[in-house]
């Protein structure tokens, strides 16, 4: 069955998930959906650095967003951030220096901002693919500590008015495996455990939509974009393919319109978006349907999970 799910998604993928996928759906968009004025609103974008995250924070900063990107790596985020004040000129734009596979810096980090900022949307793009088994500080395989673990507790911050998870469509060739969270059985693959970190991150979506009714959650795929981490995770693929990826501002699109768009929160809490649209979170006919009793200890172990590194 996987290599069915694998060919049917790569076909779908030359034909939504380019450059030229883009163009075509964006013939359909409403221009003035993104016509939007942000100043006094508060975004949060993890990974934003580069890549998609930093399209997502520049797009944000030039509506007069109030932009705080959360980063590992001080050097490389001090110098995003004055290009994209430079090029916004909004001076609203801030630096936190957190490793998001680090459960309990995020907890720390979150009591720390609580108590002084707010924060009116989170996006939580920062992700992780290695290709071979590593564990973190904190004795968590890698991949799920960064994709999964660390945006699973929701109160981790004061209360926003939207969330939107940064996910992937090649979560498409996969059916969650409650029972091996951390890649503990078997030949370790870096991209499976990617794909399956982002099932969980669309599973999850879709049960916090159930559960807090205040809040619009929303997960999206961002195409296949020509990335930082797209060229050091997947060079075969990115040699193969560059020609026709998308640029970072491409892959962006659909986050800053979820993220900043009143058009965006009409629709129903809790789906999955590509190119501005809510898309089928399966294959036709790829078994790929967990139960809802596998969705509900998901959810449950990954909470047991983070309370365990709360401070």
């Amino acid at each position: 069955m996987s290599i069915y799910r694998n060919a049917v998604w790569f076909v779908k993928g030359l034909q939504e998930y380019t450059k030229s996928g883009y163009e075509a759906a964006a013939k359909h968009f409403a221009p003035a959906d993104l016509d939007v004025n942000l100043s006094g609103r508060s975004f949060m974008i993890t990974g934003a650095n580069s890549g998609i995250g930093k399209a997502t924070a520049q797009e944000i900063a030039n509506r007069g967003g109030i932009v705080h990107m959360v980063c590992r790596n001080k050097g490389r985020a001090d110098a995003a951030k004055d290009e994209i004040v430079e090029r916004s000129k909004n001076q609203n734009v801030h630096v936190h220096i957190v490793d998001m596979s680090s459960a309990r810096q995020v907890w720390e980090f979150a009591q720390s901002f609580s108590q002084n900022d707010t924060v009116h949307v989170l996006i939580n793009n920062a992700g992780c693919m290695v290709n071979q088994r590593e564990l973190t500080e904190e004795g968590l395989e890698k991949n799920f500590a960064t994709n999964t673990l660390v945006p699973v507790t929701d109160d981790l911050l004061p209360p926003v008015s939207s969330q939107v998870t940064v996910s992937s469509g090649g979560m498409l060739t996969q059916k969650l495996n409650v029972g091996d969270l951390q890649f503990e059985k078997g030949t370790f693959d870096g991209t499976m455990a990617y794909a399956q970190n982002k099932r969980q991150q669309v599973i999850l979506t879709e049960r916090w939509a159930s559960q807090h009714k205040e809040v619009h959650f929303s997960s999206m795929h961002p195409g296949w974009a020509d990335t930082p981490a797209v060229q050091l995770s997947m060079p075969s693929f990115h040699a193969k393919m560059q020609a026709k990826l998308r640029t970072e501002a491409m892959g962006a699109d659909t986050v800053v319109w979820l993220a900043a768009s009143p058009a965006a929160v009409k629709q129903p809490s809790g789906l999955f978006f590509q190119d501005r649209t809510a898309v089928a979170t399966h294959l036709p006919l790829a078994s790929s349907r967990s139960t809802p009793q596998e969705d509900e200890k998901l959810q449950a172990v990954l909470e047991e999970f983070a309370l365990k590194f709360k401070p």
